[in-house]
């Protein structure tokens, strides 16, 4: 085919109005990251005429981008980085398109990962008993504490977040206070903040989108069974495989977007405890105890080791009420030469009607 048949993201048919729809994120994500570019350059190979992708080849597409934008999240090539939803746009935009379309896989077939089990077979997998326990915990305590709200479309979500920062060689301790407010529909500015740098958002353009969605009336109809939440999630609704077909990939992806749907304040009631049950069937996770939140407490820590880009992640819990105590990350410095531990919790967060409002 020839180039002048392509878009300008490189795409054909129903790739390329899946890629016109989300270009201005897509173009966002390379400009403050530059590495993505080389990941997106397997959309340039896309071909209307070819045969469809194997659920295998479709499934390591979506993993390779789910791994370079959490590798991005650890090696920032600019400032602190646009919050992790903006960030997932480009996350949707491939495991929409890749469904109908060819796509060029690196030709030795390995991820940044170097994982054995590249061929994505779905064999059993044994889950982690005290990792079960403590997120189906979590679970039941959400269930139990979380408070019905239903803001509007032209509100915003407040919400203030601290942060711990502890440089691992010399163990010097810088703490953030960040406070945001994101429009819930996202038509509206939103301010936000990242490591006490202020981020001014611009409404979401039409038929724009981001994970988790803006959108009340999105995020309700995602289900509140674990069983369903998860292939509707690594689908972007268009999956209807069984969680019992899942092969390495798919796990991985359903566990990388939990956790950014758990990063979330706001959920509408019974989406959180459904997102920790469907942790808790993720094969791999494991539990960790001693793990210190960013409030001095000790808890224990929710990992997924089995992916190198999950390397000192966690999400980390009370060991005897399972509340949520915050989440454990790595950062790596612009010159690549500082490594940092960050702790992180919410301690505040509201529905208000403007933005600076505070509750």
């Amino acid at each position: 085919m020839s180039p002048s048949a392509r878009s300008d993201h490189g795409c054909t048919g129903l790739a390329a109005s899946y890629a016109k729809r989300w270009a201005d994120p897509i173009r966002r994500h390379c400009e403050r990251y530059p590495a993505m570019t080389d990941e997106l350059e397997l959309l340039r190979d896309w071909d209307a005429d070819a045969a469809p992708l194997t659920e295998p080849a479709r499934a390591q597409a979506r993993h390779r981008l789910l791994n370079t934008i959490a590798r991005t999240e650890r090696h920032p090539d600019a400032a602190p980085s646009r919050r992790h939803a903006l960030r997932l746009a480009t996350a949707a935009v491939v495991t929409m398109a890749v469904t109908g379309t060819a796509v060029l896989i690196a030709a030795d077939g390995a991820d940044e990962g170097d994982r054995t089990d590249r061929a994505g077979t779905n064999a059993p997998q044994m889950r982690n008993v005290g990792a079960v326990t403590v997120l189906n915990g979590a679970a039941a305590r959400a269930s139990r504490h979380e408070k019905p709200v239903a803001p509007r479309d032209d509100q915003f979500i407040y919400w203030k977040r601290i942060i711990k920062e502890t440089e691992r060689k010399t163990g010097a301790v810088k703490t953030y206070v960040d406070v945001n407010w994101d429009s819930v529909d996202g038509s509206k500015r939103s301010l936000t903040m990242e490591l006490g740098r202020v981020i001014w958002e611009k409404p979401l353009g039409k038929g724009e989108g981001v994970w988790p969605p803006r959108e009340w009336s999105r995020l309700k109809k995602l289900p509140t069974d674990p069983e369903k939440l998860i292939p509707r999630i690594i689908g972007v609704g268009t999956s209807d495989k069984s969680i019992d077909d899942f092969t390495a990939w798919d796990w991985y992806d359903a566990y990388f977007m939990l956790g950014e749907l758990l990063k979330w304040p706001v959920l509408p009631e019974g989406l959180r405890p459904a997102a920790y049950e469907a942790l808790a069937l993720v094969p791999g996770v494991k539990a960790t105890p001693g793990m210190k939140d960013s409030a001095g407490r000790t808890g224990v820590g929710i990992s997924y080791p089995k992916d190198a880009s999950e390397k000192g992640k966690y999400l980390i819990f009370d060991p005897e009420s399972y509340e949520f105590l915050g989440f454990r990350d790595e950062r790596i410095s612009r010159s690549g030469k500082k490594t940092y531990i960050q702790l992180s919790h919410v301690v505040d967060w509201a529905i208000v009607d403007r933005l600076k409002q505070r509750p």
